[in-house]
């Protein structure tokens, strides 16, 4: 949910016991806990982060009072579940729950929920006016998380979703009067085409740093946060355009450090990134020339805990940038980097595919001109 600015804090006034109000006859307000990342959701489309020429479009539709059948692709956390929820906020004010049915793919799944759920909604009449008197569309909203029930990893999962796509197309045409359709994926070449051609299709971009920055700036304002400029940095580097990594991220370290100030060491401890001087002894283990000493080391940084695939990621990164290598010894070591992280996917030993992957690198450095 990239897409995020202040939001005002959630409390409620809790009921007095017996005792207290024979006592003092006060009334004990305590804070509601509300996660960081729906606390500073937008509430308005106005207040989207970073998405410019989606908001256009968008507020041109809401003046006008309809909408298309949307779909919204891009990367996690950009903020396109949050824009869903803002359009339905400026649309439908207060009583915008009661005109959208939200389904996620990850738990609602079959043919079953097409059938049932969305043909059931998608079939009941609204009317047109909200509770406070003002006029608003009469159709409902379907949003469906997760690509409409095709994020699946294995081809004969993909085949499935394929069905509960063509099902899905053939609901959207018999409820377009009283329903629209919003369906959310990270990849818009997993919707099939006659779905795609009924919706008006808008790609979410990775927040910049800027604009990362400046709302993890604001949130600590007003969150009362000490953060050090260089631990701000590493967190919006490591959130790589995810506005909701970055303010969970920031709000595990605030409750790591309390009141005092949030400093890069503490990043390590929450985030599991490899420290850099570990991934830098790593490559200066494969330089030596040495399986003994390469083989003591991987078996030294798992005992340690550290992610395998997130060893792969610095790695890369560090070996892209990496002077002494020629391209042709990188491009044997990308390859083997990319073989890895398909076995490391497939549940393959961690271990065994760092070994393989530094003997790769210790052969590229060493006798790769021999």
């Amino acid at each position: 949910m990239q897409a995020f600015l202040k939001g005002g804090t959630s409390s409620f006034a809790s009921k007095p016991s017996k005792e207290t109000a024979s006592s003092s006859g006060r009334s004990q307000t305590k804070k509601k806990p509300t996660p960081w990342v729906e606390k500073y959701r937008p509430r308005s489309v106005n207040d989207v982060a970073h998405q410019d020429e989606v908001v256009a479009v968008l507020k041109k539709s809401l003046h006008g009072g309809d909408l298309p059948n949307l779909l919204f692709y891009g990367p996690p956390g950009t903020g396109k579940t949050s824009t869903i929820l803002a359009i339905a906020r400026d649309l439908f004010g207060d009583m915008f729950r009661e005109r959208i049915l939200e389904l996620n793919a990850s738990d609602e799944r079959g043919i079953n929920v097409i059938r049932a759920k969305v043909k059931n909604f998608s079939q009941l009449t609204a009317s047109g006016t909200r509770p406070d008197g003002r006029a608003c569309p009469p159709f409902r909203i379907v949003i469906l998380d997760e690509g409409g029930l095709h994020d699946f990893s294995c081809p004969d999962a993909c085949g499935h979703a394929c069905i509960l796509q063509a099902a899905l197309r053939r609901t959207m045409e018999k409820g377009s009067k009283t329903t629209r359709f919003c369906l959310i994926c990270n990849y818009v070449t997993r919707i099939i085409e006659p779905i795609t051609s009924r919706c008006a299709k808008f790609r979410f971009k990775p927040i910049i740093a800027a604009v990362l920055k400046e709302r993890l700036e604001a949130i600590c304002k007003a969150e009362g946060v000490l953060c050090d400029e260089k631990a701000l940095s590493e967190i919006i580097k490591i959130s790589e355009g995810d506005m909701r990594k970055a303010i969970t991220l920031l709000q595990s370290l605030a409750r790591l450090r309390g009141s005092e100030e949030i400093v890069l060491s503490d990043i390590v401890d929450i985030s599991g990134v490899v420290p850099e001087d570990v991934i830098d002894n790593l490559i200066r283990v494969c330089h030596s020339d040495s399986y003994d000493k390469l083989d003591s080391t991987v078996q030294e940084l798992m005992a340690e805990g550290h992610s395998a695939v997130q060893l792969l990621l610095q790695l890369h990164d560090k070996l892209v940038e990496e002077d002494k290598l020629g391209d042709n010894q990188k491009s044997v070591i990308f390859e083997k980097i990319a073989v890895v992280d398909k076995c490391l996917m497939d549940g393959a030993d961690e271990y065994l595919q760092m070994m393989a992957l530094c003997t790769v690198i210790m052969q590229q450095i060493c006798h790769a001109d021999k």
